[in-house]
């Protein structure tokens, strides 16, 4: 594989892959296109009862953009990443050029969880998250799909189906389902940093009133 470059990056993401390491001190980095493809739809995040009550309850704060590489390392911080130095490095370099976006989740002055990833179009390409308390993570999911879908995006990829993802409304698709998707979803354009800011209890009234 070439050097890797934010531009390179950016390119693999219009044809449908994305870079990974086999762990954080492999210093080797390879491009994947999964068979089967994780995705979110936009109008069918599941709220349950639970997470509705935590978020009308919650004293988290959500931000955007204010501590990216905090978010990215608190995802890297765990026994099994794919998170190597460079990854971090090159994403470091596309928030810089505004194509990487994070969410952060904060008890008070404290990080607790967040999710990143990269924009294109009206695709984002979620990479990582990660949780520090319970809620955190599938609050940071829920207020990312309301951000996205108030900022014109169409398509929010997982990359891959989780059980936890499945559990919000994540589906699978087909690889070359997955490519005609992207392949729409470039042709315009969306804005992450256009809705103005959200609390979780706004967050959840909006998406309850959609349902």
């Amino acid at each position: 594989m070439p050097d890797l470059t934010p531009e390179l990056l950016l390119h693999g993401y219009s044809i449908g892959i994305f870079p990974m390491a086999e762990h954080r001190d492999d210093p080797e980095i390879f491009w994947v296109d999964p068979r089967r493809r994780g995705v979110f739809p936009l109008d069918g995040f599941h709220i349950s009862r639970s997470l509705s009550r935590a978020m009308r309850r919650t004293r988290f704060t959500i931000t955007t953009n204010t501590a990216f590489n905090d978010v990215v390392a608190g995802c890297a911080d765990r026994a099994d990443t794919w998170i190597n130095a460079e990854i971090f490095s090159l994403y470091a370099q596309l928030h810089t050029l505004g194509h990487a976006h994070a969410l952060e989740v904060w008890e008070d002055d404290m990080l607790v969880g967040g999710v990143y990833g990269v924009t294109l179009g009206r695709a984002f390409f979620g990479e990582s998250m990660f949780s520090r308390r319970d809620n955190a993570s599938k609050i940071a999911l829920a207020c990312l799909v309301d951000r996205l879908n108030r900022g014109g995006f169409t398509l929010f990829d997982t990359q891959f189906l989780t059980p936890h993802l499945a559990s919000l409304g994540a589906q699978e698709i087909t690889r070359a389902a997955y490519h005609a998707r992207l392949e729409m979803a470039l042709m315009k354009t969306a804005d992450f940093t256009a809705p103005a800011a959200a609390s979780a209890q706004e967050v959840v009234q909006r998406m309850t009133q959609m349902s």
